[in-house]
């Protein structure tokens, strides 16, 4: 004997992020347009499509830190800007990671 379950099926709805930081980079659009590095500055800046550059240090991130100078500077932009990915190194950084570290350390360049 077969039972039947009629399932009832519910649209999937899009919702809108309360997350700020999910707002201005999947609804906003705000992406990573290109990167910068320089090892003897242990210095990463990103430049976002509206213009602000956010700075980071090389040797936060360990993996970098510890790459030779071809492997750091072979570097993709992945998602359309909203991340980095380092291919050589099995290193992906996301946008999202760099604007909470810049606003806690106020890293910001204005």
């Amino acid at each position: 004997m077969t039972t039947l379950h009629k399932k009832r099926i519910v649209p999937i709805k899009n919702k809108r992020s309360t997350n700020s930081v999910d707002q201005i980079i999947f609804e906003k659009g705000l992406r990573i347009r290109h990167l910068l590095l320089d090892r003897h500055l242990d210095l990463m800046v990103l430049i976002l499509s509206n213009g602000i550059l956010i700075k980071s240090r090389i040797s936060d991130f360990p993996k970098l830190s510890k790459a030779k100078e071809k492997q750091l500077n072979n570097w993709l932009l992945t998602s359309e800007g909203a991340g980095i990915e380092w291919p050589d190194l099995n290193e992906d950084l996301s946008l999202k990671g760099f604007i909470k570290s810049a606003y806690v350390n106020r890293a910001f360049v204005l």
